[in-house]
């Protein structure tokens, strides 16, 4: 019952978007993703994916991709990045993958929050840690104080999960998966990362981040630990998360 963490599979099963075109070590890396997984994550396992799953437009295009991760072991939890255009509500998503197509191994970490046998997790999309590096015409402190919103919408159920495995005698350690690192290098997201000094977060897992691969796996700012999982810089084998007594 291991929890483990990659984002950023960029998988493009069923659209015309290689990703070695970023360079040699994106060769083949939707069979290397299988590989590794196969190899690392057991059935009873649950992987959080947080973001860039897919370059598909639509639903319909990104089941292809989303099947080829259903079959691969554990559950999964994904979340939203920001190439992720086939997005849609978790309705939509749960009527259209689950119901209609019979994907079972798949949740949507979407304001919401997952338990399993050692931490609660939590997470969101997040946003850029600067207004210059935003996408133009976009209103980036409207967006952020959604962003910020959305994360300690998701803190606030799994302090809910939390508490009611404390009721039961069961200690949770709360996990947050970000695609966008609140803080990198020079840039800073202070709304989010105040949202999560707020509820307490030792440890946050983000993505998003490729070609850095000098990025240190683990970094500190104030009392917090930020945990790089972007497929790439794993080397496409799922990160296993060590419980914390």
């Amino acid at each position: 019952m291991s929890l483990f963490a990659m984002s950023d599979t960029h998988l493009s099963l069923s659209t015309d978007k290689p990703m070695d075109i970023f360079g040699s070590r994106w060769q083949q890396h939707d069979k290397r993703i299988r590989e590794a997984w196969e190899n690392t994550v057991g059935d009873g396992d649950t992987v959080v994916v947080a973001g860039d799953i897919s370059w598909a437009m639509s639903m319909d295009e990104a089941l292809t991709d989303l099947a080829y991760l259903d079959r691969l072991p554990g559950r999964k939890l994904i979340g939203r990045g920001n190439h992720d255009y086939w997005w849609g509500t978790v309705y939509k998503m749960k009527k259209f993958f689950v119901e209609q197509n019979g994907l079972s191994t798949i949740d949507f970490l979407y304001n919401n929050a997952y338990e399993t046998e050692s931490f609660v997790v939590c997470g969101s999309r997040g946003w850029w840690g600067d207004a210059g590096l935003c996408p133009s015409g976009v209103d980036y402190e409207k967006i952020v104080a959604r962003e910020a919103l959305r994360v300690g919408m998701s803190l606030d159920a799994g302090e809910r999960l939390l508490a009611a495995a404390r009721e039961r005698g069961e200690e949770r350690e709360l996990l947050v998966f970000l695609h966008f690192p609140p803080i990198f290098r020079d840039y800073r997201c202070d709304e989010i990362i105040s949202v999560l000094r707020q509820h307490g977060i030792k440890r946050c897992f983000y993505g998003h981040i490729h070609n850095s691969y000098d990025t240190p796996p683990v970094f500190e700012d104030g009392g917090i630990e930020y945990i790089i999982t972007s497929a790439d810089y794993l080397e496409f084998k799922p990160l296993f998360i060590e419980k914390r007594s």
